[in-house]
């Protein structure tokens, strides 16, 4: 054991040994190991992160999957509508990225001071990050509760509001059979909303002015993720909901694959490209490295030294060169990554602790792959190069 650890000691001694022999090679080698693992960082922290980011930004157009009932289910006054209880049995996790809403959409007449006009009542209840599925409504409009009496808040579409001549804080009444609802103008939303046309109010009042306590249109869905990922929480909830239809929007979740694949392979191939070059680079110098070590290599091989311990200590030398390289420039490229996604997404990109590791360890891998010259020493006789012949 005592043997062993002495060899052990002087190996890693030669190795530190031969990195400061030619400290200026050294530099070089160092500084495109350092680029090649800047760019591959930067470029799979980017990729680890589009995911997240597309996910993120597809959610702000809208829910990708909405729970309707069935045609069957229920009939009379009843058709067309759900028991509540179906919003409350869709899970969303996690809360902090998804969200879901509860709708409940009514037709009735919309009364102001300037006239009376037939409109879309929608009762709304939200879950979730706040406007991550209904953009359009505002935190102080339809998300706020239904007051006991038959008076509460509502928001209402800018279209709605023209046709009726009205702005926020002033009040309507609304009307549905025999039964009215007074509420106050709490915001207008902006033209181009889902709800250009509608009048916004809590779940809880258009239950009551329509007469449909505990019962809902719809409930609709934000949920992140890949379209697997998305198919198989619609399967969930077909299991939860058996007499409810589940079905997502096709052309948010296709569009976000077809999207994250083409991100995804552009930068994989980018990576994979200036992979391949500072392997060229690193092989180029050793070729140089490897031609200057003849007579080291003879000597070394002149003394006993086996030529598989002698190719294993040039390959260390190259290992330590790359993790060294690796380190320093993985730690750039987590740098440059937050610059790449502010630029690209609008919002800076967040540094992913994994990319660090798998960064260093391809760089050491390319670093080992571009000593690929320095097996040539290991063929070299020492008779030949004490003669000069070598």
């Amino acid at each position: 054991m005592e043997y062993r650890s002495q060899n052990r000691r002087m190996f890693w001694r030669m190795v530190w040994r031969l990195l400061g022999a030619r400290r200026g090679r050294l530099l070089m080698i160092l500084l495109a190991l350092g680029a090649g693992a800047a760019v591959t960082s930067a470029l799979l922290n980017l990729q680890v992160d589009a995911k997240r980011r597309l996910t993120s930004e597809f959610r702000t157009f809208g829910a990708n999957m909405v729970v309707e009932p069935k045609s069957d289910h229920s009939s009379g006054a009843l058709a067309g509508t759900l028991l509540e209880s179906a919003y409350e049995s869709v899970p969303v996790a996690p809360a902090s990225a998804g969200g879901k809403s509860a709708l409940l959409v009514l037709v009735g007449q919309v009364r102001s001071t300037a006239g009376v006009t037939q409109a879309v009542i929608v009762g709304l209840r939200t879950h979730g990050s706040a406007g991550s599925d209904d953009p359009t409504v505002s935190d102080g409009g339809a998300g706020l509760p239904a007051s006991p009496q038959r008076e509460t808040t509502c928001s209402i579409g800018s279209k709605a509001a023209a046709a009726l001549r009205v702005a926020k804080g002033d009040e309507l009444s609304l009307e549905q059979g025999t039964r009215q609802l007074r509420c106050e103008i709490t915001s207008v939303d902006p033209p181009g909303g889902e709800y250009d046309s509608d009048v916004l109010v809590p779940l809880a009042a258009a239950q009551e002015l329509s007469g449909l306590s505990g019962r809902i249109s719809s409930v609709r869905v934000s949920y992140p993720g890949t379209p697997s990922q998305v198919n198989a929480f619609i399967a969930t909830l077909v299991q939860r909901l058996p007499d409810a239809n589940v079905r997502g929007l096709r052309q948010f979740t296709e569009a976000e694959g077809k999207i994250y694949d083409r991100v995804s392979g552009v930068l994989t191939a980018t990576v994979a490209i200036v992979l391949i070059l500072t392997g060229l680079c690193v092989m180029a110098v050793m070729t140089n490295v490897a031609m200057e070590r003849r007579n080291d290599v003879g000597l070394m091989k002149a003394i006993g030294g086996a030529s598989r311990r002698v190719l294993r200590l040039f390959l260390a030398e190259a290992a330590v060169v790359g993790f060294i390289g690796g380190i320093l420039g993985a730690g750039a490229g987590l740098v440059i990554s937050i610059w790449l996604g502010k630029a690209v997404f609008g919002v800076a990109a967040r540094p992913r602790l994994i990319v660090y590791p798998v960064s260093v360890l391809l760089t050491i891998i390319v670093a080992i792959a571009g000593a690929y010259p320095l097996r040539r020493l290991a063929s070299i006789r020492p008779a030949s190069v004490f003669r000069g012949e070598a």
